[in-house]
C-alpha cells in the first residue's frame, strides 16, 4: 500500500487566510495570513500575505514540496485569480494544484462531494446548492455593494441606515452612539461623512456591536439582525427550489451553514434555523458551523490521487 499524500488545503476569507497541510486526515501544520483576496487587499498584498503564508507552514511542517493543494478564495472567477495562485503553488513546488470558491471547500467540508445546500454569512453572504448527481444552483453573492444580504457588511451598513431613520422619527436606539464610539466621531454629520466616504469605512467589523445591542433589546439592531436571518433562510430556500424544480430533485438534502454571522451571532443564527424549520421541516439542518479548510484538504486529497 502506497503512503498517503501530504497536501495542502487553503480557506482564503474576505479577511483572513488560513491553511493546513495534512497527512491521510492528520494535521501536520497550520497557519493563518492576512487576505489573498485582490479585491479588498490589492494585488502586491495578496500575493506577499499567501506567500508568507506557504513559508510558514512550510517550515512547520519540515516540507519543501507537496503532492496536491486546493484553495477555496472568493471570486476565483475574476480574470487572474487563478492563474496568480497556481503561480504561487508552482513556485512552492505543489505538483497538482486546483483554484475553486471559498462555497465550494465549505460544501464538501459539510457533505464530502454529496448533495446539499451552504449558506455562507460572514463578511458577505452565498448559497449553493448542489444535486446527487452535482448539479449547482446558487443565491446571492453579488457584492457588498448590491447584494450579500445578511452578511456583516450588510449587518453594519443596515443598522446605520435604519438607525438614521430611527432618529428622523424620534424613535429609541443606541446604534448611531455605538458606531460614533467606534469610529471616533463627535457629531452626527462626522459619522455621515465617514460613512458615506470611498472607499468606506468596515461596515462588517461593526457586526459585534450591533449584535450586541440586539442581545440588549436595542429595537434597531434587533430588526436588522431578525431580517438578515430571514434574508439568509430566504436564501436556502430559493435555492432548495431551484434543486427541485429545475433537476427534479427527489429528496431533502442537508443544510449547513459558514461565517461569522451564522456561526456566532445567536439571533441570526436562531432566526435562521427556525424560519427553515418551519418552511421545509423535513429538510436536515446539520449542528455547527463546518470548516471550510476540511473541505479543501479533502479536494486536495483526492486531487492526489489522481497524480
Amino acid at each position: 500500500m502506497s503512503t498517503p499524500a501530504v497536501v495542502l488545503g487553503i480557506d482564503g476569507g474576505g479577511t483572513r487566510t488560513r491553511a493546513s497541510i495534512a497527512q491521510d486526515g492528520h494535521v501536520l501544520a497550520f497557519a493563518e495570513a492576512g487576505s489573498i483576496k485582490r479585491l479588498r487587499v490589492g494585488a502586491a498584498t495578496a500575493e506577499e500575505n499567501l506567500r508568507a503564508l506557504l513559508t510558514e507552514i512550510y517550515k512547520q511542517a519540515g516540507i519543501t514540496h507537496l503532492a496536491a493543494a486546493c484553495a477555496g478564495v472568493a471570486s476565483p472567477t475574476m480574470p487572474g485569480v487563478k492563474e496568480w495562485i497556481h503561480e504561487v503553488l508552482n513556485d512552492f513546488k505543489v505538483t497538482r494544484s486546483e483554484v475553486v470558491g471559498d462555497e465550494v471547500i465549505a460544501l464538501d467540508a459539510a457533505v464530502k462531494g454529496g448533495p446539499g445546500i451552504l449558506q455562507i454569512a460572514g463578511t458577505g453572504s452565498n448559497c449553493i446548492g448542489r444535486t446527487p448527481t452535482g448539479e449547482r444552483e446558487s443565491a446571492g453573492g453579488w457584492s457588498s455593494r448590491l447584494g450579500d444580504e445578511g452578511s456583516g457588511y450588510w449587518i453594519g451598513l443596515h443598522a446605520i441606515r435604519r438607525a438614521l431613520r430611527a432618529y428622523d422619527c424620534e424613535e429609541p436606539t443606541r446604534v448611531l452612539e455605538v458606531v460614533g464610539k467606534t469610529w471616533g466621531t463627535r457629531t452626527l454629520d462626522e459619522l455621515v461623512n465617514i460613512g458615506d466616504s470611498t472607499p468606506g469605512p468596515d461596515f462588517a467589523a461593526l457586526a459585534p456591536a450591533i449584535s450586541q445591542l440586539a442581545e440588549e433589546g436595542d429595537p434597531v439592531a434587533l430588526g436588522v439582525l431578525h431580517q438578515a436571518a430571514a434574508d439568509l433562510a430566504g436564501s436556502v430556500l430559493l435555492v432548495r427550489d431551484k434543486l427541485f424544480r429545475k433537476h427534479n430533485l427527489k429528496e431533502e438534502v442537508p443544510v449547513a451553514y459558514i461565517g461569522s454571522i451564522l456561526g456566532k451571532v445567536r439571533i441570526v443564527r436562531e432566526g435562521f434555523i427556525a424560519r427553515l424549520r418551519q418552511a421545509a421541516p423535513r429538510m436536515p439542518i446539520l449542528e455547527g458551523e463546518v470548516n471550510g479548510i476540511d473541505g479543501a484538504l479533502w479536494r486536495a486529497a483526492r486531487l492526489s490521487e489522481k497524480a
